[in-house]
């Protein structure tokens, strides 16, 4: 079988009118999970779901906000601070260059202060596009504004989490943002304001350890993947094979360790909700 003019880069596919159109590369993405094929544009309006299986694809930090908050109110705060290579690990700045270039950001978090329905609110969104979220110090330098700006002017917090962890080529100046962000909560909760904390897929390491498990009320998105050490290393480390739906988010919630699953779809007027009971018991 001549295996050429298989794999060209452009389709051609037949309309209903009998007429032949070329179909650009990359218009359809095939779903990791079910092995489907998306059309690109049906799984943006879909929040980034899949139509047949219901996997959800990460989203980025923009992508986040759009869909969020209210139009045309996020307010970016500290765009311009740049991650430096305290270590001067090999290759490093350039891996920076790369993922600034292909994420259009400078890290792998995006702050601001924002309205969601009305509310006011300051926000955190991690982007997993960005070095697999992982936390250095500029990404914990950048919560830790985010919750001091919310703290000073008594605002309620959000952040969505989605990182693989600590950055390794910032080694101790990584781990150090752990205390930091979480020295930063301490503040805000004694001020009595509201932090909301939402797991992403995945939200793993010393984020977990950190400021995603201190929210005064915790939602996760389905299928998430939330814990310390991944499943492997803890099957390794206890030989025991482990549940399927180990570190999951239906799995913590099941365990009391996170207070509520909520769809994509739906996130935006839960948190208006939450945002809405808060308003009226500080008054």
């Amino acid at each position: 079988m001549k295996l050429k003019g298989l794999l060209k880069k452009k389709y051609a596919v037949t309309t209903k009118e009998g007429t032949k159109k070329e179909v650009p590369e990359g218009i359809y993405i095939q779903c990791p999970k079910c092995k489907k094929s998306i059309y690109r544009p049906e799984l943006k309006k879909m929040l980034g779901i899949c139509p047949h299986c219901g996997y959800y694809y990460p989203l980025a930090a923009r992508s986040r906000i759009s869909i969020i908050v209210d139009k045309n109110s996020f307010e970016e705060m500290d765009a311009v601070l740049n991650s430096q290579n305290p270590l001067n690990f090999e290759g490093y700045e350039e891996k920076l260059e790369r993922y600034q270039e292909k994420t259009n950001q400078n890290e792998a978090v995006i702050t601001g202060k924002a309205m969601i329905e009305g509310h006011n609110v300051v926000i955190a969104i991690m982007d997993s596009g960005f070095m697999m979220g992982s936390m250095g110090e500029v990404v914990g330098e950048k919560i830790t504004r985010a919750i001091e700006t919310a703290t000073r002017e008594k605002l309620p917090l959000i952040i969505f989490t989605a990182s693989g962890g600590a950055r390794m080529q910032e080694g101790i100046f990584s781990l150090m943002q752990m205390a930091k962000t979480s020295a930063a909560l301490a503040k805000h909760d004694a001020a009595g304001l509201l932090y909301i904390s939402v797991l992403t897929d995945p939200t793993t390491g010393g984020v977990t350890a950190s400021f995603a498990s201190l929210g005064d009320i915790i939602l996760a998105e389905p299928g998430a993947l939330i814990g310390f050490a991944g499943p492997r290393v803890i099957e390794q480390t206890i030989r025991q094979k482990l549940p399927s739906d180990f570190q999951r988010a239906e799995f913590l919630l099941e365990k009391g360790q996170i207070d509520a699953i909520v769809t994509r779809e739906a996130m935006r007027h839960t948190l208006a909700k939450f945002l809405k009971f808060h308003h009226k018991e500080v008054e």
